[in-house]
């Protein structure tokens, strides 16, 4: 659906009738030319400096199987920032007019209620599963590192409130030496992420050549969605089972930028998880000490 700049349309308009319906129908959408050449220009210099400052690392997976590298299965390096930050003003006008887009469809997105952009309890259970997965392993001494990395990051993010507050969004880079990142689902257990959003930021993209093709597998369909990571498009697509997707892999460098939305009724459920593992988490720490 291409579009001029965004700002001079009808935001409420383009998410009722055009966002919604296709959600429903197809499970996907999106949307090109979505800030125009100026802005869109902007954000992917942050991110370029972002890369060239060596602020990205690599992307962690839930879990490791055994005998496959890690970088098979996903290749990005990524960042997480708020858009707050110093000299991400471009940034935060893009994600405040993707807010105002998913907010429009407010409660029309079937048993979904959209209230807000995803804080930081997702990235939290992710750290937990990732952690519980090497305690399962027994771990050897690549996993204990990382299993003391992950106890830490739970702890930091549990105990400052402040970082609570702000939404996050993620700045991934796919370095174009070949890798991708395996067939997934952002959200398969329920932690209240619904919706996921992609910008891409690729200028004088040829997927026959780079590659780097988001393909979607529709649950039930016996057709794939291929997604080209151009400039300046905006992807939505639903973020449970329904939509297990793929990054084929890069020959070029590929930057693009996620958000998630939650579901206020999941995620108030998943807070209480989590608040439960943590929980036990702790009394199993005081159980150890004794």
């Amino acid at each position: 659906m291409p579009l001029g700049p965004i700002m001079r349309l009808d935001l409420e308009k383009i998410a009722l009738d055009y966002i919604v319906p296709c959600l429903h129908d197809i499970g996907f959408c999106y949307l090109d030319h979505f800030l125009g050449e100026v802005v869109g220009d902007c954000v992917l210099e942050r991110v370029k400096q972002m890369h060239y400052n060596g602020e990205l690392q690599d992307g962690q997976l839930a879990g490791q199987s055994n005998g496959i590298s890690k970088r098979h299965l996903r290749g990005d390096q990524i960042k997480w920032i708020g858009g707050t930050e110093e000299g991400c003003e471009a940034i935060n006008f893009l994600l405040s007019l993707i807010d105002r887009l998913v907010m429009c469809c407010g409660s029309r997105l079937g048993k979904y209620y959209v209230k807000e952009r995803s804080k930081l309890l997702s990235r939290l259970l992710r750290l937990h599963h990732v952690h519980q997965g090497l305690h399962a392993e027994g771990g050897h001494s690549e996993s204990s590192v990382f299993k003391v990395t992950c106890q830490g990051e739970i702890r930091r993010w549990t105990l400052n409130k402040k970082l609570w507050e702000v939404g996050e969004a993620m700045v991934a880079c796919y370095p174009g030496n070949g890798t991708g990142y395996v067939r997934h689902v952002d959200n398969p257990n329920g932690d209240g992420r619904c919706i996921t959003c992609i910008y891409y930021l690729n200028k004088n993209w040829d997927s026959k050549l780079h590659g780097g093709i988001l393909r979607i597998f529709p649950e039930g369909k016996s057709y794939v969605a291929d997604v080209e990571p151009i400039f300046d498009r905006l992807l939505f697509f639903w973020s449970d089972r329904r939509n297990p997707h793929e990054v084929q892999p890069s020959y070029a460098t590929r930057y693009a930028m996620t958000v998630w939305y939650f579901d206020a009724e999941e995620r108030a459920e998943a807070k209480k998880k989590f608040k439960n593992l943590t929980g036990a988490g702790k009394r199993e720490a005081a159980l150890h000490e004794d």
